[in-house]
Order: structure tokens, then sequence, then C-alpha cells
């Protein structure tokens, strides 16, 4: 059973900063490249950021230079620093893995709301 464990998410204004944490299960992380993906009310799910084993990133346009994202491969975690936080940012943030034919299941993700 996949578990997808996400936190660190809350409120904060804009040009604030917020760590977000995901474990996983090793079926998922281990050897998977991984995604942060994130949903606004009323939006479909996007992705937002990926990261491969190794540790390259990736990022959507619309965050590059202010999200980082990270990994430990021997802890199963991965994280997301988002700095420079907008409006436009407020989603639930989730992970999983990158591969469509890997997802499984989602967690529950993590709230962020950015005020202006």
């Amino acid at each position: 059973q996949v578990q997808l464990v996400e936190s660190g998410g809350g409120l904060v204004q804009a040009g604030g900063s917020l760590r977000l944490s995901c474990t996983a299960s090793g079926s998922i992380f281990s050897g998977n490249a991984m995604g942060w993906y994130r949903q606004a009310p009323g939006k479909q799910r996007e992705l937002v950021a990926t990261i491969t084993p190794g540790g390259t990133t990736a990022y959507r346009e619309a965050v590059k230079g202010r999200f980082t994202a990270s990994r430990d491969n021997a802890k199963n975690l991965m994280i997301l620093q988002m700095d420079n936080l907008k409006p436009e940012d407020t989603a639930v943030y989730y992970c999983n893995a990158l591969s469509e034919r890997l997802i499984k299941g989602w967690g529950q993700g993590t709230q962020v709301t950015v005020s202006s």
C-alpha cells in the first residue's frame, strides 16, 4: 500500500516562505523520480517540481527561482522549499511519483494559503 504524507503548509503573507515535507513509502520512492503537485480550487492538479533519484530538479515556469526541491533517499523524504510566495501559489500541495504508472493513490496533501 502506498503511503504519502505531506506536511508543512500554512497561511503566509505574500513574499513569505514555507517548507513542505513529504514522506513516502519505499515502493514508490526508491529509485523513482518524484514530483510535487498542487491543486488550486476549481482547477486541475498541476505538476510543480520534479526530482530524480540523483537530485536533478525541474520546475514549472511560474515557480522557477522561488521553489527548491530536494530529497533524502535514505529517509524516503522530499522537501519543497518555497520562497517569495505569491497569492497564485495558494493550493493544496501533494507529492507523488512522476510516472503515472506508479501513481496508485494520493495523500491528504497540505494546504498552502498566501495572502496578498
